[in-house]
């Protein structure tokens, strides 16, 4: 079930099918920055050690089977191992934990040296604190345009209760809370 390899061809003709002015690259990313989007911890083993990134790419597709999904560039220095994992997990960050978004943002470092996860008796790791997390089989690496679309169904979860981090025009948000 899962897609390792596919044909672009299709995607690429039907864009170039549409005689119409796009986007430029620049242009996307300002409007993408301006939406506000709950930020997560990627995290698998690959040949016994941890690797994990930070997505704010992260949907719920399905409750019914239930299915989440999230992007990552083909560049990325995580594609390699996310390509042969059979199961990662999604750790959903909590306000207060812009430290990890960013240390697992950042690159040619070691993610995991400074602690603040822990190992799930499957071996994937979840980020301590966290407001909730989800261990999910990948099930589809779809590749769109020069990232691939990582399709999961939820195996197990754990939640806190406890506000998200938001991340929005380059700069972590909290929600306010509720006053009664």
């Amino acid at each position: 079930m899962t897609t390792s390899t596919h044909d672009l061809g299709h995607l690429e003709r039907a864009l170039a099918d549409h005689d119409e002015p796009a986007l430029t690259p620049e242009q996307y990313k300002q409007v993408f920055r301006r939406h506000a989007a709950g930020v997560a911890v990627i995290t698998l083993r690959d040949a016994g050690r941890p690797v994990g990134f930070t997505a704010t790419s992260v949907i719920s597709v399905s409750a019914a089977p239930p299915l989440l999904a999230f992007s990552l560039a083909s560049g990325s220095s995580s594609w390699p191992a996310l390509s042969r994992a059979a199961t990662v997990a999604v750790s959903f960050l909590a306000e207060g934990q812009e430290d990890l978004s960013t240390r697992f943002a950042t690159s040619g470092i070691d993610r995991f040296a400074a602690g603040g996860w822990t190992a799930l008796p499957t071996g994937e790791p979840v980020v301590d604190g966290a407001q909730a997390w989800v261990r999910a089989r990948i099930v589809q690496r779809t590749p769109v345009g020069d990232s691939y679309l990582v399709s999961l169904r939820a195996l197990a979860h754990g939640v806190a209760d406890v506000g998200p981090l938001i991340y929005r025009d380059r700069v972590y948000h909290r929600l306010p809370t509720a006053r009664g």
